[in-house]
């Protein structure tokens, strides 16, 4: 079986899952295994839920009278599969990379371009060698645009997303200190990121870039076509404004006013108003857009909890994005408690990096600093090793600082000790 012949079957499918517990009928399961267990046991079960198809990589299991078809790799009869797809797909496909700020960007991008548009975008972070496949697979005949995460950890996966997805527009919000590890260093990073430019120029496909970022401006070149944002002469120009700690977005005498915090989202909502723009929708919709736009997926999130106002950004931290969280957080008026967590891939890096941190957060002058995890422990005393410990210790102590910031990587997973705050 390949791809093309199986593809009629796929259109008339619900959608494709690679999570038996979640199939539904006329879905297509593709089972993929791991060291422990073997999805396609779970083959035959998932047919009798009512899924129109299932893909095993192992032969013994494969039954063509219940549409369960063997292929030595479920992973690249996906990735083929979603290839094919996207090629038989005439909508403008938006890529977006970047070190910070994908998700949000990628959120705010979609609300605006869906107050014109039927817009598909990536779920949650499934971004990566799967993730991707699975989105492009959701796009259906009715979606006008759609928009794709694409992330990394390592040199060239951004470049294969990108064959997968083939964008035709694409954006990478900043090159930060992400993955260190994986990347190389700091340079591997901006190398690995450029990737999406390196496919964007090959094709003669479109850049978003934000003229603000030497970075950037340095890896795009003379290249066009370009759509700008950032300075007086770029395509678009917006001002950068704040109301009680959240960030406007001000053009031409008008306000989008978000419920987004930080200095570092004002890039986020150009990006997303610079698109907005670009595929023909007025600045009232576009303020529409942003301004009913609210975060709840634990990235520059703010809650207020028995009078304090909690900042929780828990879902992911880099030397970079912690920077600019504790610089806007020293912003807010009142008492400040900063509570981080480990930034994990670091590699070679991670003590300096949590040594530089630590000691921008002091410099800040917050009253109380709390660091989890094992490598805030190699560089102060001051330290909780679990988040599990930080739990006890709060329920025999309160924080009473008027604002309370949650920083730190997902895998420290701070927002459990919201309940005790």
């Amino acid at each position: 079986m390949n791809v093309q012949e199986f593809y009629s079957l796929y259109q008339q499918c619900g959608k494709v899952t690679i999570d038996s517990r979640k199939i539904e009928p006329k879905d297509i399961f593709f089972a993929f295994s791991g060291e422990n267990f073997n999805a396609a046991t779970l083959a035959e079960q998932a047919i009798e839920k009512g899924a129109l198809a299932a893909i095993v990589e192992q032969k013994e299991y494969e039954n063509l009278d219940k549409n369960i078809f063997y292929t030595p790799s479920t992973l690249t009869f996906l990735q083929e599969l979603s290839q094919f797809h996207r090629q038989q797909l005439k909508i403008p496909i938006i890529g977006l990379t970047g070190s910070n700020g994908k998700t949000t960007t990628k959120e705010l991008i979609s609300a605006v371009l869906s107050q014109k548009y039927k817009v598909q975008f990536t779920f949650g972070n499934l971004n990566n060698h799967i993730g991707v496949p699975l989105t492009l697979l959701s796009i259906k005949l009715e979606h006008d645009i759609a928009v794709v995460e694409m992330g990394a950890n390592h040199q060239k996966e951004i470049q294969e997303l990108c064959e997968l997805a083939q964008p035709n527009i694409g954006y990478i919000t900043n090159f930060g200190k992400a993955h260190l590890e994986g990347f190389g260093g700091f340079e591997g990073v901006i190398k690995g990121k450029s990737e999406l430019y390196d496919y964007l120029k090959q094709n003669h496909q479109t850049i978003l870039l934000n003229l603000n970022d030497d970075l950037q401006k340095e890896r795009v070149g003379n290249y066009a076509p370009v759509i700008s944002f950032g300075t007086p002469d770029a395509d678009y120009y917006f001002e950068q404004l704040a109301e009680d700690n959240f960030v406007g977005l001000g053009f031409k005498g008008e306000v989008a006013q978000s419920h987004l915090t930080g200095n570092y989202n004002f890039t986020n909502l150009c990006a997303a108003a610079s698109l907005g723009f670009h595929f023909g929708l007025s600045f009232q919709q576009i303020k529409h857009a942003i301004e009913g736009y609210t975060p709840t997926n634990m990235r520059s999130q703010v809650m207020v909890k028995d009078g304090k106002t909690l900042v929780l950004d828990t879902y992911n931290a880099n030397p970079s994005s912690m920077a600019a969280s504790l610089q806007n957080f020293k912003s807010f008026e009142g008492s400040k408690t900063v509570i981080m967590g480990d930034m994990l891939e670091l590699g070679e890096e991670s003590l300096a990096e949590h040594r530089a941190i630590l000691a921008l957060a002091q410099s800040l002058n917050f009253e109380t600093i709390i660091t989890v995890g094992k490598e805030f422990a190699e560089v102060t005393n001051n330290n909780f090793k679990t988040t599990t410990e930080l739990i006890d210790y709060l329920q025999k102590h309160s924080i009473d600082t008027q604002n309370i910031l949650l920083k730190g990587s997902r895998g420290i997973a701070l927002e459990k000790i919201i309940e005790y705050l």
